[in-house]
């Protein structure tokens, strides 16, 4: 697979801004070749549904400016739609445990939350902010619109918000002492191979 299709790739899995070093890395080539292959891209895309959209050093897949009126039916079709028992658990886990990464809402759900993640920001419901702690990701949290629509003033407010909390702390104490377990049970996984 030339580097053209494995960046268009990475692009569609990772669904949000990647820095050229970051792709880079990823691909094991030079961050030259990257920027060239990204530049071939973008010339193959200009007849499609997709373009690549730019920010600084990061690169995006995005929906060709012509698609705008069908996206925007169809984004007002989703905003008419009530919210379904996958979106309320994904707000139901950045209520109570956010700021969180969407690794950390993958995880607790057991299955990919792009699509979830998209429709709950494009209804104003979660914002997402740069993670302070690693520039390449993401922390999602609600937004002050729908503390308010909760009637709530602060996430401390919501339903059993304190014993929550305490069994989070619980199951993400479990989930490590049991990873620690596992490593020190397979000592051979700990070892380099020379």
């Amino acid at each position: 697979m030339n580097l053209d299709s494995k960046i268009e790739a990475l692009l569609f899995y990772k669904s949000e801004p990647v820095t050229a070093l970051a792709l880079s890395r990823i691909v094991g080539e030079t961050e030259g070749a990257v920027w060239e292959a990204l530049k071939r891209l973008e010339e193959s895309l200009t007849t499609r549904g997709i373009r690549l959209l730019y920010k600084n050093d990061s690169v995006l897949l995005g929906t060709a400016p012509e698609m705008s009126d069908i996206l925007e039916k169809i984004t007002k079709e989703e905003l008419e739609k009530d919210l379904g028992k996958a979106a309320l658990e994904t707000l139901t886990i950045v209520l109570y445990k956010g700021p969180v990464r969407k690794s950390e809402i993958d995880f607790i759900r057991g299955v990919n939350s792009n699509f979830i993640l998209r429709n709950l920001l494009v209804r104003g419901l979660v914002e997402r902010k740069q993670n302070p702690d690693d520039e390449r990701g993401f922390l999602y949290s609600p937004t002050f619109e729908l503390l308010s629509f909760l009637g709530i003033t602060k996430k401390e407010d919501l339903p059993e918000y304190g014993s929550i909390q305490e069994e989070i702390k619980k199951f993400e104490e479990t989930f490590v002492s049991e990873e620690e377990k596992e490593k020190e049970g397979n000592p051979e996984d700990s070892k380099e191979i020379q």
